[in-house]
Parts: C-alpha cells; structure tokens; sequence
C-alpha cells in the first residue's frame, strides 16, 4: 500500500486534471450533461486517494511483538495480512499486522481493522447500504447492474454478494425493532388498531437439507408448477375515530369517494413474517410465521398502550389461523372482518349470477353491500341460498356461491358493521392488504422470481424497514451491532 504523502500527490494530480478537464470543457462548449458524467467519474478517482491516504495515515496496527487484549496475552503473527475493503470507490487492500496465541490458530486481533472499524466482510457499510437500497426495490440482478452503471466496474459487485448482504443484514431487523422508541403519546390517536393480511410467494423447490414449511402455510402448494408459501404483512397504528354511514363507505368502496375529513393512520408500522428455518438461539427448529407476527403485533400493541387505555380493533381478512392468533395475542380486541374482503366476495357472487359484462352486476354489489354495511348479514345469507335454489347454475357457479355463504357464515359475528360505523371504528384493513401488494407483491412476485427460505424472509423484514421510513436508523444500527460484535466497540 502507497504512503499517506505519495496518495495525496496523487490527490492533487487528479484535482489539477480536473480543473483542466472543466477548462477544456469550457473552450469546446461542451454540453453540461457530458461535463457532469465526466466530472464524476474523475471525482470518484480523487475519492479513492483519499480514502488510501487516510488508511496510510493509521499506520499498519503493529503493536510490538506481544500485547495484551482483553485480559489475554497474544503475540504478532508473521507478516503483514492483507484484507480488501470494497469501498464505493473501489477495492482497496490493507495490509496490518494480526495478533494471536500462535501460528496457525485464529487470528484474535487486529488493532488496524478495530481502529478504522472495518465490516466482518469486504465490502464497506457504505456500499452495502446503497446497494440494499436498491434490492430492496428491485431484483437483485437488476440493482447490481444499476449500481455497478453509477459506480463503475470498479465496484465489483455480484448477485450472491446482494443476497449474502441482504441475508446478513436482516438478522439484525429483529433486536432494531426492540430497539425503536414508542410514539409520543400525544401524537397517537384514539383508537389502536392492528391488522394482518397473506399472500404467497413463489418460491424454489427445497433440497433435503431445508427444513419445510407446514402445510397450513404452504398458500396451495403449486402455481403452474411453482411452489408457493405464504408471508403475512401486519401493522399497528392509531388513527381517530370517525363516524360514517353506509352511503359514505359504498362512495369509498364502489365509486373511490374518499369521505371528507377522513382521518390517516398515525405512526404506522408494518411488519412482515413468513414461516422459516430458526438461527441463532432458535437454530434447529421451524419458526411458524404468523405467530411470530401476531407476536410481534402484540408487542406493539402493548408498547403504545400499556393502561390498556385505547379501544383496541383487530381487523383481519377472515382465515381462520389468524382469528385463533388474535384471540391469542390479542384477545381483547374488538374483532372485524376487513369490508374489502367481505365485499369483493359481491362482485363474484353477482357474476355468477349475471354474465360479466351485464348492467345489473353494479346493482346487485351495491345493494348487497348496503344489507351488510347494515348489519343484515342474515338477510345477505338467505338472499344467496334462495336464489342458489331458484337459478340453474354451473358446478363452479354454484361453488363459488356456496363458499362466500360459508364465508359471512363463518365471519358472522366480526361483521356488526353498522355497530362499528356508529362507534366510528375502522372497518378497512387496507393497510395490511396495500402491504401484501407493495411489500410482497411488487417486489417478490414478478416474473421469473423464487426465493429461498432464507432469502425471502430476510427481504420481507428489510422492505418493511424501508417502507417504513426506518432505512437510515436501522442501517446505523446494524452497524453499531456489528462493529460491537467484532471489536467490543460502538463504531
């Protein structure tokens, strides 16, 4: 590695190209786009010297020939080791001097890497944060090539570091979330809600070695020959009451209405699980997704309200796992089965009795709707079955009646939805349900993608951190974390 004094000569020399770079620019009018893309890639080169001249400044790490670390007598290995560090301006090599108990057993310290507090791994938290920005968003493939276009080739990233990094980095999303503070109660609303919802994710097909998920939460097995499994998006939040009428939620539902003076969900926060192999202290066993969710809820829950002060609403999209996981975790609350799915069912029903594109489906919804929104599950009900008696329909028509009378059968007793409009409760989980679209749905299940049992937990948690807005916090903590684990210090 080159001395601190020889990087910043280099430094000057790139400023002084630099410069004549813009003066030449200036001469030849160039246009501003080709001054900044060239301007960039020159600074990015000044960037990496002087980053060299400050790891030449801290020396090599040698501290004699023995030294003492944590109460334990070691002695400097033979030579210099070198270690790449990929920064985002590109690798660069260090060389420093290792201690030990003795030749050829682990290497105990390394005062250099403690001192500039270097990652367990080669590439730098910088680097890694912006490249799991991107993956957080986009496929992996796709973020590496991104980044790798803004960087340069330099960068050197590949697809199994994105994943490795985005595994590594997610096993440090649990103990964060512990660590967030709780809402300033003056800044909550009313009513405390928590609301879940599932969807699936392709995944690949499990060697012997993975451990399976259970069957309840294998989401149908097979999609076109894709195996499939189920993940859970969960949140709590507050929010206001707000008092409406079966008219004001049919305007919302049926012609995207938003009611006036409708009140947003306060300090929400999302959370997503599936079920997984345990590391760590829960190495060896399978951990069941949705209790970890509803656990995780619960934990919420009791944070902001610990009196138990706040009516507490439970809304859920009507399977029956979820039902026992709230009665569980959450047995005192106020119970509701999601209107979005509640009412989605109305359309199918009224297609099964009316060809797709005929006039009357709209009616039939909305009147339907209405009987609910007031409470009039049972006339719904009969109204299904006595024309299921009158009607000739087809095997599948007849099936998808039946199972949406099943459905508000089953879900009777969490659909008071004129009870709940006058107590000016949520009745809406599209929290939870717009969480399975844009956590899980836009970013694990497009075209050509499956994931491990590994990998796709690890992505869930992140997303979540990242839509939450917690990005930046949970990248410092990982950091802290981490640089504690290796050095017993706070970076």
């Amino acid at each position: 590695m080159i001395t601190k004094e020889e990087a910043l000569h280099r430094v000057e020399q790139r400023v002084s190209k630099l410069r004549k770079l813009v003066e030449h620019a200036i001469e030849a009018r160039s246009p501003i786009h080709e001054v900044e893309r060239a301007t960039f890639t020159e600074l990015m080169d000044v960037g990496f010297e002087l980053l060299t001249a400050f790891v030449a400044d801290q020396g090599n790490g040698n501290m004699g020939l023995t030294t003492q670390h944590q109460g334990k007598a070691l002695r400097r290995l033979r030579g210099k080791r070198e270690r790449c560090y990929r920064s985002i301006y590109g690798p660069l090599e260090i060389g420093r001097y290792v201690y030990g108990t003795r030749e050829g057993q682990k290497i105990d310290y390394v005062p250099l890497d403690a001192r500039l507090g270097l990652p367990a791994g080669a590439v730098s938290y910088v680097l890694e944060d912006w490249l799991e920005r991107m993956c957080v968003k986009d496929a992996f493939r796709d973020s590496v090539e991104s980044l790798v276009a803004l960087l340069g080739p330099r960068a050197k990233l590949s697809v199994d570091t994105a994943e490795e990094h985005s595994r590594q980095m997610a096993r440090h999303a649990a103990s964060f979330r512990m660590s967030q503070a709780i809402p300033p109660a003056d800044e909550e609303g009313t009513l405390l809600v928590a609301t879940a919802d599932g969807t699936t994710v392709p995944m690949r097909r499990t060697s012997s070695k993975e451990a399976e998920p259970s069957n309840s939460d294998a989401g149908g097995d097979r999609e076109r020959g894709q195996a499939r499994q189920m993940a859970y998006v969960g949140a709590v939040y507050t929010i206001d009451r707000f008092s409406r009428t079966a008219d004001d939620v049919i305007d919302d539902l049926l012609r995207k209405k938003r009611a006036k003076d409708r009140p947003s969900p306060k300090h929400k926060r999302a959370w997503a699980e599936m079920t997984r192999p345990g590391d760590r202290e829960r190495k060896g066993l399978l951990i069941h997704g949705p209790t970890d969710l509803f656990a995780e809820l619960a934990v919420d829950c009791a944070g902001r309200d610990p009196n138990r002060q706040k009516p507490l609403i439970c809304l859920l999209d009507g399977e029956k796992q979820l039902w026992n996981l709230q009665e569980d975790w959450l047995p005192r609350a106020v119970q509701i089965l999601d209107i979005y799915h509640a009412s989605n069912r109305l359309r199918k029903v009224a297609e099964s009795f009316h060809s797709p594109d005929s006039p009357d489906i709209a009616p039939f919804v909305e009147h339907n709707l209405r009987l609910l929104l007031e409470g009039r599950v049972g006339t719904v009900i009969r109204s299904f079955a006595h024309l299921i008696a009158l009607r000739p329909l087809t095997v599948e028509k007849r099936k998808r009646v039946r199972e949406t009378i099943t459905y508000y059968q089953n879900n009777r007793e969490h659909m008071k939805y004129d009870e709940y409009l006058a107590a000016g409760y949520p009745i809406g989980s599209g929290v939870a349900e717009g969480g399975c679209a844009h956590v899980v749905k836009d970013r694990m299940d497009t075209t050509g993608m499956h994931w491990t049992l590994e990998g796709a937990p690890a992505m869930l948690q992140l997303r979540t951190l990242y839509l939450n807005g917690d990005w930046a916090d949970f990248v410092e903590h990982r950091i802290q974390r981490e640089q504690v684990a290796l050095y017993s210090q706070a970076a």
